[in-house]
């Protein structure tokens, strides 16, 4: 009896370990692949610089780093967060950058996982061995960008069981870190609100009210201490920087994957002005809306992804390493639609379409010079995003129509 019991206990310990052994494997030959394209890590030795410098009592946002001579684009709460970058050599950095975000990758698909409720042993081992290789996340450890952690931290909130007391300080980090994960407060507060009048009270407190709550007070927290600590660049970035996106890069960018990149580069020009403000506005306030009435009918999948995406095409940019939430996008698709749809949208992210057509930097400015068809490539995560959204929202039309019909 005892070698039997022992026999099935090592069965069931085969599939973990092939899981084990598929994601190393995997994650090994990212490294290599890594290393041997070169990569530089621009925008990793940006946060170094930044943390140099607010040790230095120099001015964050006149600092210049890199050969590309990139500068600082966050909030002063990030720039406080990078100081312990400076503590290590540049190599160091960087492996310990690439481990790092390695991790945050597993730790993505297992909370992606959860919010779906498919959360197995191995399961996340598995999924991470392939979408490791997918353009956003190849481009964010390219960078050594932050996406990944920034993503952890919201999912983290948002698969915590209701009454959890620390639901909320994820998404607060994450927005006094960089701004566009505030659309999921809205996302909170909006859903809360509803949910505290749909009992025909006047007002009733409710977990997602508490966690939009939590969320802003860590924001407002961190963003005030960060003041005290550095009033002059606190200053200027609440009254100057945050209103030019021009510092974060061109709009015309084949990387810009939000509805601003794509007008751009369809009305060839490098500032779609008032066309993307409606278009923004009219996804923005569609892409919310379709969120609530998903979280209203406790689909808290689709209200995530939803929301998600919907912060990525209203941003003036996001870049393709932005679009890390493919990640969930796909693990929801993957439960929900058919194999074909999954597999055509996970070929989107994974075969690297935008970078086919022509681009480079700035006086050349090739994109404002696109044919129809290297339009249509260099816009594919928006025009992914939105028929996503339409689709979501296609679903609440109908689930609200069949309840009607009752």
């Amino acid at each position: 009896m005892t070698v039997t019991l022992t026999f099935r206990a090592r069965l069931r310990e085969l599939p973990l370990a092939a899981a084990v052994t598929a994601c190393l494997v995997s994650f090994v030959a990212f490294w290599v692949a890594q290393r041997a394209a070169n990569v530089t890590m621009l925008d990793l030795s940006v946060y170094r610089a930044e943390g140099e410098t607010v040790l230095a009592g120099g001015d964050l946002y006149a600092m210049r780093a890199t050969s590309a001579n990139l500068p600082t684009t966050y909030p002063p709460f990030a720039a406080l967060l990078f100081t312990p970058l400076t503590l290590l050599g540049v190599p160091e950095m960087r492996t310990l950058a690439t481990a790092g975000n390695l991790l945050l990758l597993l730790a993505l698909v297992h909370l992606s996982l959860r919010l779906v409720g498919r959360d197995r042993p191995g399961a996340a081992l598995w999924v991470a061995a392939v979408l490791v290789w997918c353009e956003p996340v190849w481009t964010t450890l390219r960078y050594g960008q932050i996406n990944l952690l920034i993503a952890v931290a919201v999912l983290w909130d948002l698969t915590r069981r209701e009454n959890n007391r620390w639901a909320g300080v994820g998404i607060g980090l994450a927005t006094a870190v960089k701004l566009t994960p505030g659309l999921f407060v809205v996302l909170l507060l909006v859903v809360g609100v509803a949910r505290a009048r749909a009992g025909g009270r006047r007002w009733e407190w409710n977990p997602w009210l508490r966690q939009a709550a939590t969320a802003t007070g860590v924001f407002i927290g961190v963003t005030v201490a960060s003041a005290v600590v550095l009033p002059y660049d606190s200053r200027r970035f609440w009254t100057e920087m945050i209103f030019e996106t021009s510092r974060v890069g061109r709009k015309e960018e084949t990387a810009n994957q939000s509805l601003n990149g794509v007008l751009a580069r369809l009305l060839h020009t490098t500032d779609p002005g008032v066309w993307w403000l409606v278009a923004a506005v009219v996804v923005g306030v569609a892409g919310i809306t379709v969120a609530v009435l998903a979280a209203l009918r406790d689909d808290r999948p689709v209200a995530v992804v939803a929301c998600a995406t919907t912060a990525l095409l209203v941003s003036p940019i996001s870049w393709s390493h932005h679009w890390v939430w493919c990640v969930p996008m796909l693990i929801l698709l993957a439960t929900r639609v058919r194999p074909a749809w999954t597999a055509g949208t996970a070929l989107v992210f994974a075969s690297f379409a935008l970078w086919w057509v022509p681009h480079a930097p700035a006086p050349v400015r090739l994109e404002l010079h696109q044919n129809g068809w290297q339009m249509l490539l260099s816009g594919l995560y928006t025009l992914t995003g939105l028929g996503l959204l339409a689709a979501f929202g296609i679903r609440q039309w109908r689930a609200a129509q069949a309840v009607a019909k009752e």
